[in-house]
């Protein structure tokens, strides 16, 4: 059984980058696992307008910063980057941080982003299409990168879709990360572990991960309900300007007390 893992979401919004940069140093100091960000170009709530700053170029530095938590977006929209691209990107991030790299990776749905950037927005079918016609070439762009990763890099699937996205998490997840309460957890997790017996994969070769909401920060009651379920990866979320990393001490000792016990 895998011990339980704790994660800090850092929104990268309403806040000066040395805000951001501290949060990511603090949150290892306070004994979370990994640290994400997420992967768009404007806020997601908030001032629509607001200070926000871009994924990867954040990460590389959270990884100067930081020597023991994984590092990755939660999730990349994979609409934004061409594959073998974004894969030395990965690798070369992997390499700043000594092999603490987490390819989170979304087929992506925030239209703002697609059209002030350029980018075709198209359907929610064409971007997982798009999405799942892109890992394998992810995958193999990191095999003949020179040099290779440092470790093989994790990849994370973030969605829920049952027809689509979960076929994609059997067939190519290290993780999966999703959203909801316990019923709605178990669910998707039973539609996942159908689609890996139809592409011949052992479910438990998938972490699964669970975002808590940000209304529900210190509900210790759903995080209990979800690790009941089968959640090995719980994921808080915090935004700026200013960052109160204080519950992250109760969240931690939650961890310890569950990791004891398994």
């Amino acid at each position: 059984m895998r011990k339980l893992r704790l994660a800090l979401q850092i929104h990268p919004q309403h806040a000066p980058y040395d805000a951001l940069r501290s949060a990511a140093v603090g949150a290892e100091q306070a004994g979370v696992d990994i640290v994400y960000n997420w992967d768009h170009f404007y806020p997601l709530y908030g001032d629509p307008d607001g200070m926000h700053f871009e994924a990867w170029t954040m990460l590389a530095s959270f990884a100067e910063v930081t020597e023991r938590v994984e590092l990755g977006p939660l999730v990349t929209c994979f609409s934004y980057r061409n594959p073998n691209y974004l894969a030395d990107m990965a690798r070369t991030v992997d390499h700043i941080s000594g092999g603490r790299v987490i390819l989170g990776l979304g087929s992506g749905w925030f239209e703002r982003d697609y059209d002030e950037y350029g980018y075709e927005f198209g359907t929610a079918g064409s971007r997982l299409r798009a999405l799942g016609d892109g890992l394998p070439v992810i995958k193999q762009r990191l095999e003949v990168l020179n040099p290779p990763p440092v470790r093989p890099i994790p990849i994370l699937i973030g969605g829920g879709g049952e027809k689509v996205t979960l076929r994609i998490v059997a067939e190519h997840a290290d993780v999966w990360h999703s959203f909801g309460d316990a019923e709605t957890f178990r669910h998707k997790s039973e539609v996942l572990g159908r689609w890996c017996a139809e592409v011949g994969r052992d479910p438990a070769e998938i972490e699964r991960s669970v975002g808590i909401p940000r209304s529900r920060m210190g509900d210790f009651d759903l995080a209990d309900a979800l690790v009941a379920e089968g959640a090995e990866q719980l994921t808080l979320g915090m935004g700026g300007p200013d960052f109160d990393l204080a519950p992250l001490r109760d969240w931690v000792a939650w961890r310890d007390e569950r990791n004891a016990g398994r």
